[in-house]
């Protein structure tokens, strides 16, 4: 009797995450293909050092031998549809059947949505965009240096689903300044569509954000909408503008691939099961991290989807009753160079399109915040960590590694979060 056949799509978190968790799980009853455009795996979290001088090579892992290692058939070439009747996806190779199809595309960034932004702004989605903010903080420091007054603005607009790190670059930029002896000559502000400071979180991390940017002398203002960008100037759909000799955003977000064949909302996103992350109409096919319509796109939310659809996948084919299902409660650790803020939010979709999100209620015991220099060991740990797993074939959350993580997780908590 055939193997059942899995595919999955992408080469991120999610994609690998569920792909090593399956071969972990079911060992060899099933046939593994990971399909992707890349050939590597980029440790994207991590990016966000590379405006201070780390090099970007440093955050590619190769994904040959980690395929090879756990017999996962590698496909390197972009997939653009899906036919479930057929049950194939459709790439620019040709066709490969399966019996359970994970979509982990990921998603993509729409400068151009905001007038301007593409041609004034320098972003933070990727290393290439990461090394244009490296040559822009390169130079206010230079400016600074030489006796000019400069300004950095921060800017969140509609659509972003995930602003956090852009929160961590602007802590960064302050320590960083700092250490350079150029603050005083810096003026920092920060501009978000946001109701609240990292908003998905809810009010602890808010009133966090809003004690750090006191501290730090950041100004910042909430409900600022951006109406378009002007050479050296931002100017809001509240009649506002901003000067900046630095600008820095993160865009509008949509889906990297949009799959006309199957359900999607307006920015291309999938629309899944809550729990299951099953597509609608669709019970073969799933959609994990930033490719499905879970309004917060992060990284840990990805894997607990991804572990989620590989139990879900895995108890269909063992003839078991599927129970897995995804509870998000995001966990993240910001960088800030002199300390780090740790964070862990359950959270519940609300279906308003203002706030998408909310603390849970009835979990308010899980929602943790904390803040100190002892955090930055837990960022460094992770940021080794989870390349390492994914570079032996292994899932990071569903390891070995996550559980003894997670143990000493649980005594900082205790100890330095409330």
């Amino acid at each position: 009797m055939n193997n059942p056949k899995v595919v999955v799509v992408g080469s991120g978190f999610g994609g690998l995450e569920a792909a090593f968790y399956l071969r972990q799980r079911l060992g060899k009853r099933v046939d593994l293909t990971v399909v992707a455009e890349n050939d590597y795996f980029l440790f994207k979290p991590n990016t966000i050092y590379i405006p201070f001088g780390k090099a970007p090579e440093s955050f590619y892992h190769p994904l040959a031998h980690a395929c090879e290692k756990r017999h996962i058939e590698f496909r390197q070439t972009s997939a653009t549809n899906v036919d479930p009747k057929a049950k194939a996806l459709i790439t620019d190779d040709g066709e490969i059947p399966y019996d359970y199809l994970v979509l982990a595309t990921g998603a993509t960034m729409r400068p151009n949505e905001v007038p301007g932004l593409a041609d004034n702004a320098a972003t933070i989605w990727n290393p290439d965009e990461m090394l244009k903010v490296r040559a822009g903080v390169e130079r206010v420091v230079a400016q600074a240096k030489a006796g000019n007054k400069q300004r950095v603005l921060y800017l969140v607009p509609p659509k972003n689903k995930c602003s956090g790190p852009l929160y961590e670059m602007v802590f960064m930029l302050d320590s960083h300044l700092r250490k350079q002896k150029v603050r005083d000559h810096v003026e920092i502000t920060w501009a978000s569509f946001e109701h609240s400071y990292i908003q998905a979180f809810g009010k602890r991390l808010h009133a966090h954000v809003t004690e750090e940017f006191g501290e730090r002398g950041v100004t910042g203002h909430l409900e600022w909408p951006i109406e378009k960008i002007e050479p050296g100037k931002a100017i809001f759909k509240n009649g506002e503008s901003v000067g900046f000799d630095l600008l820095i955003s993160f865009p509008p977000y949509a889906a990297a691939q949009v799959f006309e064949a199957l359900d999607h909302d307006d920015r291309g996103f999938l629309k899944t099961n809550r729990e299951t992350r099953q597509l609608a109409g669709q019970d073969d096919i799933y959609a994990v991290g930033d490719a499905g319509d879970f309004p917060v796109k992060q990284a840990f939310l990805a894997l607990l989807q991804a572990d989620t659809v590989g139990e879900h996948i895995s108890q269909r084919i063992l003839h078991e009753e599927p129970t897995a299902k995804f509870d998000p409660v995001s966990m993240c650790i910001m960088e800030q160079f002199n300390k780090a803020t740790f964070a862990q939010v359950p959270l519940r979709e609300t279906g308003n399109a203002e706030y998408p999100v909310e603390v849970r209620q009835d979990a308010l015991d899980m929602y943790k915040v904390g803040s100190g220099k002892i955090w930055r060991v837990g960022k460094k740990m992770l940021g080794a960590a989870m390349p390492h797993r994914f570079s032996i074939g292994k899932p990071f959350h569903a390891g070995a590694t996550w559980k003894m993580m997670e143990a000493g997780l649980v005594v900082m908590e205790a100890a330095f979060a409330d």
